[in-house]
């Protein structure tokens, strides 16, 4: 997507007629609302660019997740998420009110939500890493989740607890399906993946790939020396990133592969160059932890 003059639509929530009590001074509108938090109850809820369901999906929002209301109207609500500041509407009858404090994120890639702390009763909920979940009890291997339900407690883990190596994340995510606008564990893009795996390691990071590029880490020198890159670099083209592996592999969910796949650089950037999103724009590198 390009960025607009004024404020970027995707980060801050104003329209003609309403716009978050925040940016009061900064955009004009009709009027302005001070912003309602509501908890998702989706195991993934697609956030779309207008309120109707065959609109274009700009990202999706995971269960526990937090998502902040300026307007409720015909079964639609329109705000942004708390995670990134994504702006876009959702179905209202996903979200509920009094957003609980999530004490715990889920660790594995995938995991189910079960009626009752038994792996042989029908599990009602399936649940992506990152989904965020509040314990209030446990049995056996299971945990007890506000809301009701039972979660395997092995594929949990504190907020708080976060993962020294991101890219080992992105790597549980190979073969995942590429779905545009994804951000789980059945189907994701490419910059959804960087967002997903970073994280699960503690760092924040915006949606989309032209956010990551001007937010995260800092660039390596031009001429770009390709014989230097190491494991986590981040490499950027026009509307497409991927994570290096190591110094000659990296992986990226994409559409050639239409999964999550690891290839070598040099092989890729051929490819890439070839399409719209040209040549290679930067290599940004985050700071070891």
């Amino acid at each position: 997507m390009s960025r607009e003059r004024g404020p970027d639509h995707r980060l801050n929530a104003y329209r003609e007629d309403l716009a978050a009590a925040h940016l009061r001074g900064e955009v004009r509108a009709e009027r302005f609302a001070e912003g309602v938090d509501r908890r998702v109850v989706a195991p993934v809820l697609p956030l779309l660019r207008r309120p109707e369901s065959g609109a274009p999906m700009d990202t999706q929002l995971l269960y526990g997740e937090t998502f902040r209301v300026y307007e409720e109207k015909n079964g639609w609500a329109w705000g942004q998420a708390v995670l990134d500041d994504y702006v876009g509407y959702v179905e209202a009858k996903e979200l509920v009110s009094r957003p609980a404090k999530p004490t715990h994120i889920v660790a594995a890639l995938r995991t189910f939500i079960y009626p009752k702390p038994d792996l042989k009763t029908r599990p009602a909920v399936p649940l992506s890493m990152n989904a965020k979940l509040k314990v209030v009890g446990a049995r056996g291997n299971f945990s007890e989740i506000e809301g009701g339900g039972w979660v395997f407690t092995a594929h949990l883990a504190s907020v708080g607890s976060y993962v020294r190596d991101f890219v080992s994340v992105a790597e549980e995510f190979a073969g995942v399906p590429y779905l545009w606008g994804g951000r789980d564990s059945l189907g994701l893009d490419c910059s959804g993946l960087v967002q997903m795996a970073l994280e699960r390691a503690g760092i924040s990071s915006l949606r989309d790939t032209d956010m990551q590029e001007t937010a995260l880490g800092e660039p390596l020198p031009e001429p770009i020396d390709f014989t230097s890159l190491r494991r986590g670099d981040l490499v950027f083209w026009k509307g497409h990133v991927g994570i290096m592996v190591d110094a000659e592999r990296m992986i990226h969910a994409n559409g050639f592969h239409m999964s999550v796949a690891v290839e070598r650089l040099d092989i890729a950037m051929s490819r890439i160059a070839r399409s719209d999103a040209g040549h290679v724009t930067s290599i940004k590198r985050l700071p070891r932890r």
